[in-house]
């Protein structure tokens, strides 16, 4: 079926994330996987999803420190710790409002998402919803997974036989892995395209973790964006659409590359583990 090729993990939610060669996963998912969030006043959640307001934290770096702190890499290289109140500080400063990092996920948490321009980049049934922020951008919010700094799945696959075939059909356009912040990235090498749609319903081992695939996983603004080093890559979504719609939950069509894990068995994964069906 396949080989894991590389294993992500991103401590802060929206900030850049660390590569790993080996990870402990729990029922919430890789070990320290977005184990922070960054909040502002009134409770809501950083997301990059909301571009113009939060798109900046792509300029951060995150890593595991220990088991209860990251720490942070500033885009001017200066690092600082999850708890530290200059960390707060420069993160406001760099954001253009007062923020906090925080381990604790508010309860009725909101999550905010820019309306993109690309069909099947959001349900039809949330176009009553859409309102103009203070920032000018059209935009949906939303609830994060009860108790976590997850938007839904706390595992996010993808697969390398898609993003070759995405490469193939639009040679123009960058489809680098780090741009859709996949937890696993698994090599398909013999496979078509979108092999994952095979999988949904299906129970994969990874190493010694068992995943059920539940959801194919719907793709926002984020991967147009800068990532680091990675420039901006504005048609990538617009591929995509054209590419890969696929239908989600009730959601109808949506712009969709890899897919949503549930947790079924816990334990290690390794760069260099086999993927196969539990069936």
């Amino acid at each position: 079926m396949g080989r894991v090729t590389a294993v992500r993990r991103y401590p802060v939610k929206s900030m850049l994330g660390e590569a790993l060669t080996a990870v402990r996963v729990t029922e919430r998912g890789l070990d320290g996987d977005r184990r922070f969030g960054v909040l502002d006043e009134l409770g809501a959640v950083a997301s990059a999803k909301h571009p113009r307001k939060w798109g900046s934290l792509l300029r951060c770096r995150s890593e595991l420190a220990d088991p209860d702190t990251a720490r942070v890499v500033l885009p001017d290289g200066t690092v600082l710790h999850c708890g530290d109140a200059e960390l707060d500080k420069r993160l406001s400063d760099l954001l253009r409002r007062r923020v906090v990092v925080s381990d604790s996920p508010p309860q009725q948490a909101v999550l905010e998402r820019a309306v993109p321009d690309y069909q099947g980049g959001m349900p039809e049934v949330l176009r009553d919803n859409v309102f103009v922020d203070e920032t000018g951008d059209a935009i949906t919010s939303g609830r994060i997974a009860a108790g976590t700094f997850f938007d839904y799945g706390m595992v996010h696959l993808v697969t390398t036989s898609s993003l070759h075939r995405l490469r193939a059909n639009y040679p123009a356009e960058d489809f680098d892995a780090r741009r859709f912040r996949p937890n696993l990235v698994i090599d398909t090498p013999d496979d078509p395209g979108f092999v994952e749609d095979a999988w949904l319903g299906r129970t994969l081992r990874v190493g010694e973790v068992q995943f059920q695939v539940t959801l194919p996983t719907p793709r926002c603004a984020v991967p147009t964006l800068q990532h680091g080093e990675l420039p901006a890559a504005p048609g990538v979504m617009r591929a995509v659409a054209r590419e890969h719609r696929v239908p989600v939950l009730n959601l109808g069509p949506l712009s969709c590359v890899g897919v949503y894990l549930d947790v079924v068995r816990p334990g290690v994964i390794r760069v260099g583990d086999e993927v196969s069906p539990t069936e």
